[in-house]
């Protein structure tokens, strides 16, 4: 006598809830950056807004930490980054392996302040070039080494086509984040940290004070499309 087996019935594994959702698919432009007046782009610290979002940046890329990729995934963030030249470049990989945006840094990370209008080219279109050839897309962003910037600074960038010069209102450092004003995260602002040995610490650190706060990291570059 033939017998027949039961069908086997099987159940995918539900995927681990990520610390944060995305409250919008990312990638789409949520908000314009400020104008340029006067051929100098504008200056960002802060985005004015009413929604519970705050913004996490990266800098430099000195250590390319192995845990990086694994803690943004699970933590269902996407960082922008803003690179140097002297330490992404060998690195292509590494960066491109991150669910992150990639932004501009200089070449050398020098302090720009003061320095000749052809210098600070240099040093920003040069890194633009690099960044662009690179990664495949010209970068859109630009932040200023130590957060020092002069009127040239900002004419400089945008002649090199940039869209905003991007500054910052909180920092992660050795596991702690420290503000300019307050005890607190608020809506709108954008946190520094850097590619250091003390990632986990630090990133870790971030991603807790901003559930601490109420608040969801999103992609600065979709608020200054």
């Amino acid at each position: 006598m033939l017998t027949t087996a039961s069908p086997v019935t099987t159940t995918a594994p539900e995927r681990p809830k990520r610390m944060f959702e995305p409250p919008y698919v990312y990638g789409t432009v949520q908000a314009k950056a400020p104008a340029i007046v006067d051929g100098m782009v504008p200056v960002v610290a802060h985005i004015p807004m009413d929604k519970p979002y705050v913004f996490i940046t990266i800098d430099d890329g000195a250590v390319q930490h192995p845990k990086a990729r694994e803690l943004m995934i699970e933590a269902g963030v996407w960082p922008s980054v803003f690179l140097n030249t002297k330490y992404a470049e060998g690195h292509k990989d590494y960066f491109k392996s991150l669910p992150t945006t990639v932004h501009s840094h200089t070449s050398n990370h020098p302090n720009l302040q003061g320095k000749p209008l052809e210098f600070q080219k240099n040093e920003i279109c040069g890194n633009a070039d690099f960044l662009a050839t690179d990664y495949g897309k010209r970068p859109t962003l630009f932040r200023p080494p130590f957060g020092n910037y002069d009127a040239t600074t900002r004419q400089a960038a945008a002649s090199c086509g940039f869209k905003a010069l991007v500054n910052w209102t909180a920092a992660v450092n050795d596991g702690r984040v420290q503000f300019q004003q307050g005890d607190k995260l608020k809506a709108g602002d954008i946190v520094l940290m850097h590619f250091r040995t003390t990632f986990v610490e630090d990133f870790t650190a971030f991603l807790n004070r901003a559930k601490q706060d109420g608040l969801t990291p999103v992609p600065l570059e979709d608020f200054l499309g």
